[in-house]
């Protein structure tokens, strides 16, 4: 994998303490990557272990506001598990979405589990909570847009 561009940008959102983006180049497929690493409250994950959130939007988007506003909107929805919901440091749930030109959201599933339910049914319910999205920007050409949400306890 390479990186074709970095950059970094300082926000604070829910739970949050560092908000970066990054475009990296995977076979023939562009993704951008905006990476949020979440600091739980002390009882809730040892404090190495964080939870973090990446979306991936397929190439054909190339918006960043886009891309940002609908992460932020995912990102402000999400709840972590009490405790005993958490997957195992390293393990991440994959939620796989289907957007609609007028940001309805056509589909979501989980299309890699974590090993805890709870987890994946909080990383489910957070992309279905921040439905309707936004409109696609209007130099999209395609009726649909997908996008890989990550949820992980890195």
């Amino acid at each position: 994998m390479r990186s074709v561009r970095e950059a970094a940008v300082t926000r604070a959102v829910p739970l949050a303490a560092r908000l970066s983006m990054r475009a990296v180049v995977l076979p023939s497929v562009v993704l951008t990557s905006v990476l949020v690493s979440c600091l739980l409250h002390a009882n809730l994950v040892h404090a190495a272990a964080q939870p973090s959130l990446n979306v991936y939007f397929q190439s054909t988007l190339k918006d960043a506001a886009y891309q940002k506003a609908t992460f932020d909107r995912v990102a402000g929805k999400w709840k972590s598990p009490a405790a005993a919901g958490l997957p195992k440091v390293g393990s991440k749930a994959v939620v796989q979405t289907v957007i609609a030109r007028d940001g309805k959201l056509v589909s979501a599933t989980v299309s890699m589990e974590s090993g805890s339910k709870k987890w994946d049914d909080a990383a489910l319910a957070a992309v279905r909570s921040s439905a309707p999205f936004g409109a696609l920007p209007a130099s999209y050409k395609f009726p649909t847009v997908e996008a890989h949400f990550h949820f992980s306890l890195k």
